[in-house]
């Protein structure tokens, strides 16, 4: 199977393919998500708690009007603190329909609205969000430069955008390590070689927007959490 960056990179390909691929792909997840939607928050919740924990912190000292991309079952949901207006989107309409569920049972008043939205085309005006945060979910869009530019798009001035993911640096053992069973965790849906400085060097491209951090979290750093700041400056 060629991968969506080859489409990118080839010369011979045209722009309707690429979309088609894009397309393909989006189609692909949203059958994964129908099938892990029921399971998802056992799998998931003790391991990704620290990450979703840390993002949605980082997103709220960014400012109020926070947009999630990838909002899933509604994990990260509860850590915003309430006086923060939180909007969450999500590919799939199953794991969304578990995210309202959970907004109702736990009364989470600060959750604005929760939509069904594809990254690559965020259906928000410019500028609305002081916050974007992406949890757990960069390694999993077919084209993440571009839905990076889409929420860089929706950022206000002086904003940022977190990302919380399994980001690896490419180096030593861990590296190698990564390189080697990235085979194995794509069949779950994670990318264990996408690395810190795709993202970076997205950033770099642009201009105006510039790695603030980098968090290691649970477990024992293996998840990262990223805080790209907007340079009022750029």
């Amino acid at each position: 199977m060629v991968s969506i960056l080859s489409f990118w990179t080839h010369p011979g390909i045209r722009g309707g393919t690429i979309l088609a691929t894009i397309r393909n792909s989006t189609e692909h997840q949203q059958k994964v998500y129908e099938r892990w939607a029921p399971v998802y928050d056992r799998v998931y919740r003790g391991l990704l708690r620290d990450g979703h924990r840390t993002a949605a912190r980082l997103a709220a000292e960014a400012g109020r009007d926070i947009l999630e991309v990838g909002v899933g079952t509604g994990l990260a949901l509860p850590y915003y603190p309430e006086h923060c207006r939180v909007v969450g989107v999500d590919l799939s309409e199953h794991m969304i329909a578990k995210a309202r569920e959970k907004v109702s049972r736990h009364r989470l008043g600060h959750v604005q609205a929760l939509h069904v939205m594809d990254a690559h085309h965020l259906d928000f005006a410019d500028r609305s969000f002081d916050a974007v945060c992406l949890p757990f979910v960069i390694t999993l869009i077919p084209d993440p430069e571009r839905a990076l530019d889409e929420c860089a798009r929706v950022t206000r001035p002086g904003g940022e955008i977190i990302v919380a993911s399994k980001l690896g640096d490419g180096r030593g053992i861990q590296g190698a390590i990564e390189e080697a069973v990235a085979p194995i965790v794509h069949r779950v849906g994670w990318s264990s070689a996408f690395r810190i400085s795709r993202i970076a060097e997205w950033a770099e491209r642009r201009g105006d927007f510039r790695v603030a951090e980098i968090r290691r979290v649970f477990p024992n750093g293996f998840f990262k959490v990223m805080r790209l700041k907007h340079r009022l400056d750029a």
